[in-house]
Formats: C-alpha cells, structure tokens, sequence
C-alpha cells in the first residue's frame, strides 16, 4: 500500500487506510489544527523522521476505560501515605520536557522533538493539551500529559524520576474524568505497564466507534483544576 504524503491543509485519508505497522501518512505539520483532525480521525503521531512526523492509527489499539483501572497494593499504598503533591495544567513545559528526556529501554531516542514540544505547548495554551503532575518538596517527581477531546482523552507520555509518580498522577488523572463521564483514556500501542493497569486492547473499528461517540460532547477547554476532595 502506497504512503499518503499529507498535503499542506490539515486533512488525513481514513484511519483504516493505515497499513500493518499502523502508519497512516508521513509529512504535515504539528499546528492546532492538524494535531485535533488527527486525534478526532483516530490518529496520532509518533515520531519525526528526515524532518518528516508520521501519523498511526494502531489495530488493536489499548485503551483504558476508567472505571477498569487496576490499583496495585504498592500503588495504593503509596496513594495513602500521600507523599505527593498532586496539580493538573501548572507547569505543562516542564512535564513534557521531562518526558522527552526520559530513556526508555525499548526506545533508541525520544519521539519528542522541539516539533512536538512546540505544537503541543500551542495545543496546551488553546486549553485542548493537559497535564498532571507529583511534587515532593517542592520538585515535580512524575506526571503525564495529553489531549481531550469531547469525553475522551488521548495520553501521549509519562515520566517518573520518584517510584509510583506517574502512576500516581494517571490515578488522580482517572479519578478526575470518572466524575466528568469520560467514555476512555487512549493509550496507543500495547504496554506490559498499562495492561497491568486495566487497559484492554480492542479492534480498530471498535475504537472508531467508540471515539465518534465520545467526541460528540462539548470539549473542557482550560485549565483544570482537581476536586478539593483529591
């Protein structure tokens, strides 16, 4: 199947065109625009390679429907003691500069460019990209960021310099879109890490369906803010 070379407006060819890795199309660029016709056609983008991003749509794709969120004991109990200071949308920069310096095991570089970094600080300031973040004294130790769209929101990466950190953050992160009825968290690409945390895989089409739906509500658009019962 021939690459889709996107064009200079901010369209995408379907999701299901996508070939066996996943790969929709190759080029474009990380403007508001695109970067939410991705999210709401299915796609994301994953790295940048000669200067150019490529765009996936998965099949399977994991996803983490709230309410199946999966709390270790050692989780739990690190919730409890609760060492952490959690705040959402309050340094947005440095929690996705922190996730681009973390080295992964399975990565030989990070897929977060300045191209990245850029486009989603553009998405952060139009109130569509969040962030949520554990401080200890004072030091973000862990968080994560992502987009939301409709009842849905689509995580992009997370960090974590203290154990349980990030899985922290994704706990208050739940916990908040249980009381706003959101439908699911989109985490990519299969993860030994978010399966044990109740993701599930399910078919591409299914996925298609389910974010249709999701997407038909009103956006929470700015920063947000916890509960002052978290």
């Amino acid at each position: 199947m021939p690459v889709y070379l996107l064009p200079e407006e901010p369209v995408f060819p379907p999701a299901t065109e996508a070939d066996e890795e996943g790969l929709v199309a190759i080029g474009g660029d990380f403007t508001v625009d695109r970067l939410l016709n991705a999210y709401a056609s299915g796609i994301f983008p994953w790295f940048v390679h000669d200067g150019e991003p490529y765009w996936f749509s998965p099949d399977p794709r994991l996803v983490l429907f709230p309410e199946k969120l999966k709390v270790s004991k050692s989780l739990d109990r690190t919730i409890r003691t609760g060492n952490f200071e959690i705040k959402l949308d309050t340094d947005f920069a440095e929690v996705i500069h922190n996730c681009a310096r973390i080295k992964r095991a399975h990565e030989p570089d990070t897929w977060i460019s300045e191209e990245f970094i850029k486009g989603y600080a553009n998405l952060h300031s139009k109130g569509f990209a969040h962030s949520v973040a554990c401080y200890e004294n004072g030091a973000i130790v862990g968080g994560l960021y992502g987009v939301s769209l409709g009842k849905a929101f689509f995580g992009e990466s997370m960090f974590f310099i203290k154990p349980n950190a990030s899985k922290v953050a994704l706990f208050y992160l739940v916990q908040l879109l249980l009381d706003w009825e959101f439908q699911f968290i989109d985490c990519q690409v299969e993860t030994e890490h978010f399966l044990r945390m109740g993701a599930t895989l399910i078919p591409r089409s299914e996925y298609l369906n389910i974010l249709d739906e999701a997407i038909k509500f009103p956006t929470r658009r700015g920063n947000w803010k916890l509960d002052a019962r978290y």
